[in-house]
């Protein structure tokens, strides 16, 4: 009964998100015949990506019985996983388009975070992705075999919900006022990720663990800037001084990764969850600054 509550409002979020998703694109004016033409690949990338962030986010389940990859009523999908399914299969087929990537993840965005916001309404309906004990009134408690506590919880599936219902019209304000491409992918992203980032310190069910030290966020930092750098001059390197360049940043990343473990640095743990809003807030901030520098007539 839980995994079809879930489901419920998994398949509201999609509707809706899709609808809102098509009416953003046409008041942009973005060709939407490939997605006529292709529209089962969509599907397929949706079905695909959703899958698989959900087999990862939960790896110990199906490590324990691969089986249940099999198993595709068990309720393991991501909406996000989906959303970022379609948006890899979108970047490969419209890379010979005139609108850029960029200006199609600012439609994404929006719609997105609406079908976010049931997807979180959805789990909270089901009791995934709980929070940790608490004390305050707002606490509420699951008598579900796959919940491992049973005194109230923080109820962070419904502090997402109701930030995504807010980004969603945030960022349709936004969309109104913004006279560049990325606004909307920026203020997003930027806003995403850093809620994610502290709202995941409320969570109280397993997550992939990642122990990090203050200098890995540094190195990360100085690496997406580098990165900024480089796409800033390619067109004015020759081929032979951009293999030089790229391959001193794998000698600088490898040498890194290679010097960590003898590093006797303080480290401290996060959810996997909060890793990839460090990287998504750092890749998303210098692709639309790279894109903008790239194309400044939009």
């Amino acid at each position: 009964m839980l995994i079809w509550t879930r489901a419920v409002f998994l398949l509201i979020g999609v509707w809706l998100s899709f609808e809102f998703f098509l009416r953003l694109s046409k008041s942009a004016r973005l060709s939407l015949d490939h997605f006529r033409e292709r529209g089962w690949w969509y599907l397929g990338a949706f079905l695909l990506g959703a899958r698989l962030f959900a087999v990862l986010g939960q790896y110990r389940v199906y490590m324990r019985d691969p089986l249940r990859l099999f198993v595709l009523w068990d309720g393991g999908f991501s909406f996000l996983g989906g959303v970022i399914g379609i948006g890899v299969l979108l970047h490969l087929l419209t890379r010979s388009h005139r609108t850029t990537f960029l200006q199609w993840l600012d439609v994404i965005l929006p719609a997105a975070s609406l079908g976010l916001a049931f997807d979180w309404l959805g789990k909270f309906a089901s009791g995934q992705a709980y929070g940790r004990p608490t004390d305050f009134f707002w606490g509420v408690t699951y008598e579900a075999m796959h919940v491992r506590y049973v005194v109230p919880v923080q109820p962070v599936q419904l502090f997402y919900a109701i930030f995504f219902f807010a980004l969603t019209f945030l960022l349709l304000i936004i969309r109104k006022n913004a006279k560049r491409a990325g606004s909307e992918t920026l203020a997003g992203i930027v806003l995403a990720s850093i809620v994610t980032f502290f709202f995941e310190y409320l969570r109280g069910d397993f997550s992939i663990p990642v122990f990090a030290t203050q200098l890995d966020f540094v190195i990360l930092l100085l690496l997406f800037v580098s990165l900024g750098l480089f796409a800033v001059v390619e067109l004015r390197l020759s081929h032979m001084q951009m293999y030089i360049y790229e391959g001193f940043l794998f000698l600088c990343v490898t040498g890194y990764v290679i010097v960590r473990s003898w590093l006797a640095l303080p480290s401290f743990e996060l959810r996997f969850s909060q890793f990839l809003a460090v990287l998504a807030l750092l890749a998303t901030v210098v692709y639309v600054i790279v894109h903008r520098r790239k194309y400044p007539h939009l």
